[in-house]
């Protein structure tokens, strides 16, 4: 489903050249979850964006459901991520002009889904949100927002969804009932899914778990089996300027 190899992301500052990432490698299969972790600046989520093609890397080669992101334009990544791609964001990313049930059925709409109506009112029930289906984002929690943007995502249906810390702005009781919705429904649906995470207790229900550092990938962990592949080259060798993943 992704496949990433010697992944290098760079740009041009005042000081001079930035590497953002250097030399990531990792594959991830059908229904196989992954997390990244690491300190902020250590390039989480400029790799998030390259492996969901919002972004493309300076040197390597991408590719996402079967096809190279690493030679197509923008418009061509912008058709695999709407044929492939879910997304959940930090900041819930919700349309201010409409409501629950209008957010999640926006994009099925895009996609000539003839029942987005129902397909929108089912998922938000999944979500336990079919009491909120006329209200605006400012009229919900947090929370409440953050499970419209899972119903959002997983109403399409992906191939692979991509979180990008989906409870940092959530208090912990909060950020827990999103933790196991985004989890049953994937299961459920046998979605790929690949999150930034610097919450432990996230991080630990992926299958496996790299860790960044200044860019470098230092770690590799099969949380299944718990085995344990380090960079110690990476590890030792950190730069000493960092940019804010």
């Amino acid at each position: 489903m992704i496949n990433a190899r010697n992944i290098t992301k760079s740009v041009t500052t005042a000081e001079g050249s930035l590497t953002i990432l250097d030399g990531i490698n990792l594959s991830v299969g059908n229904g196989e979850s992954l997390a990244i972790v690491g300190a902020s600046g250590s390039g989480k989520s400029t790799l998030l964006g390259i492996l969901a093609g919002l972004d493309v890397p300076t040197s390597g080669y991408m590719a996402l459901a079967g096809k190279e992101l690493t030679e197509m334009d923008e418009e061509g990544r912008a058709a695999v991520r709407a044929a492939s791609v879910g997304f959940v964001f930090q900041s819930f990313q919700l349309l201010p002009g409409l409501n629950a049930l209008e957010n999640v059925m926006l994009p099925l709409e895009l996609h000539g889904i003839a029942n987005a109506e129902q397909k929108a009112n089912e998922y938000l029930e999944r979500v336990g949100l079919s009491h909120r289906l006329q209200h605006y984002p400012k009229q919900l929690s947090g929370g409440e927002q953050q499970r419209v943007a899972v119903a959002r995502a997983f109403a399409s249906e992906p191939d692979v969804l991509f979180a990008d810390e989906p409870t940092g702005n959530l208090d912990s009781t909060t950020g827990a009932h999103i933790i196991e919705l985004i989890f049953d429904l994937n299961s459920a649906q046998g979605t790929t899914l690949v999150l930034v995470t610097h919450e432990a207790r996230l991080a630990q229900r992926c299958a496996r778990q790299i860790t960044l550092e200044a860019g470098k990938q230092i770690e590799n962990v099969d949380l299944g089996s718990q085995t344990v592949e380090s960079d110690t080259s990476n590890a030792s060798s950190t730069n000493n300027t960092k940019a804010e993943a």
